[in-house]
């Protein structure tokens, strides 16, 4: 995308740094406000968060911005990404804004935009606002200023949702299940909809306090969920991250199940239902999971990484089954973005149906060894034409074969260059992994 603001996913950032500040956050606001009045979209707008100490001010400057540009705010309060995506689409909203850095520290924070539709917002709307953004903010007269209220019954009309992704008679009964919060937007509505759906529940890292989302815990810190699972002797351990789109999880002995095998467990059940279609994955996704897929007849397709872009390859393709490795996955048939509930859900139903256990259940994948480095840089538009990194990578590539992939990826959300590094032998992949991310440390200035 060729605009400066829009990252990955949305406008992310350190708070009190440009650009997670109040004014520009406020302008923002006002920006995106005066493209969706022009697209004839409406006059309404979702705003939901997560738990960081920073929501209050960004909701309130995103308010101003919006007000100025005559559209309405209806608030939601802390939420996950996918209940905001869900709700802007059956409230009848024009769009959906959710704040949230998703699975970095607290002191982060971001600003991203669902469509009317409840996808993730295309880049020429994107590219529009990042436009307006360079003009003078004007305020409309004091008599078209948007108003602001707010949506009493958001939390549980998202469990309904959530709930009724699987089949009516459905219960989770059998099941002892732990979910880890991670101190963030399903600290409350998670546990929630496991207990009414009737599992006997155990809930960790459901105390925010604004500074401990995501700290040693949730999708990125599974130790502690691996922990509880064993002194709770669980069938499942489900870990979200901050805003809950994506989903880790841990089997009875505290395994860690990452998303390529969440993605293949999905996969095959779908698959032995008899439901059509194929599997979209990233960049990222394990070579073994592809080699899967081959084997078992499974259509499979690689799109860059977020899953935004997981989700335009699934309505290109026509396919209802996606997602990355780190836990976003979305199934299309029930949500349009990733969704750590909803996924969790349709695996511990695919547990009842099949009567096999989570480690069961990713029996047949092999995954294969995968080192990925994230090396901080101030800037990574040249470092593909670097003659130093490019030795690196082209060396890497020749040792480890065809059976091996080397990528390089800046990142959308962060600072940092992500050098993966795939094979066969874990020595040799971890090896090449340290010197290509050496080489792009010494040829790219440190962030």
């Amino acid at each position: 995308m060729s605009n400066s603001l829009f990252g990955t996913d949305g406008v992310r950032g350190r708070v009190g740094e440009e650009p997670i500040t109040p004014q520009t956050v406020m302008k923002l606001g006002w920006a995106a406000g005066g493209v969706f009045a022009e697209a004839g979209a409406g006059e309404k707008v979702l705003i939901g968060k997560d738990t960081r100490v920073s929501g209050y001010l960004l909701e309130s400057a995103l308010e101003a911005g919006f007000s100025a540009a005559g559209v309405n705010v209806c608030f939601l309060g802390p939420l996950p990404t996918p209940a905001i995506a869900y709700l802007t689409r059956t409230a009848r909203a024009c769009a959906g804004v959710v704040i949230s850095a998703s699975h970095n520290p607290y002191y982060d924070n971001g600003i991203k935009f669902f469509s009317r539709e409840g996808a993730k917002l295309q880049d020429k709307l994107a590219s529009r606002i990042d436009a307006r953004m360079a003009e003078p903010m004007k305020c409309v007269d004091s008599s078209e200023l948007g108003k602001a209220e707010r949506m009493t019954d958001a939390q549980g009309r998202y469990i309904e949702f959530c709930k009724a992704t699987l089949p009516r008679t459905r219960t989770l009964s059998e099941l002892k299940i732990v979910v880890d919060c991670a101190n963030g937007a399903a600290y409350d509505v998670a546990p929630r909809v496991f207990a009414e759906m009737g599992a006997e529940v155990t809930a960790i890292a459901n105390q925010p306090d604004g500074f401990n989302i995501n700290s040693e815990c949730g999708s990125t810190h599974l130790n502690a969920l691996a922990a509880k699972v064993a002194e709770c002797g669980a069938d499942i351990g489900i870990a979200l991250d901050g805003d809950a789109d994506r989903v880790l999880l841990a089997d009875a002995g505290g395994a860690r199940i990452d998303g390529d095998q969440i993605l293949y467990v999905l996969a095959k059940q779908r698959q032995q239902r008899g439901a059509p279609g194929g599997v979209v994955g990233t960049l990222m996704s394990n070579i073994g999971l592809e080699l899967a897929f081959k084997e078992m007849g499974i259509p499979f397709a690689r799109a860059k990484v977020g899953d935004r872009h997981v989700f335009d390859a699934l309505a290109e393709n026509g396919w209802m089954l996606g997602g990355e490795a780190s836990g976003h996955i979305i199934c299309r048939d029930k949500s349009t973005t990733g969704d750590g509930i909803v996924a969790a859900l349709e695996v511990l139903e695919t547990m009842l149906e099949s009567g096999k256990t989570l480690r069961q259940l990713v029996e047949g994948l092999t995954i294969h060894p995968q080192s990925i480095i994230n090396v901080p840089v101030r800037g990574a538009a040249n470092l593909a034409r670097h003659a130093r990194i490019t030795a690196a990578v082209e060396q890497a590539q020749s040792e480890l074969g065809a059976r091996g992939r080397v990528v390089l990826r800046p990142s959308g959300t962060e600072p940092v260059v992500r050098v993966m590094i795939e094979g066969e032998e874990r020595a040799r992949v971890e090896r090449l992994a340290k010197q290509v991310a050496e080489s792009v440390a010494s040829a790219a200035p440190p962030a």
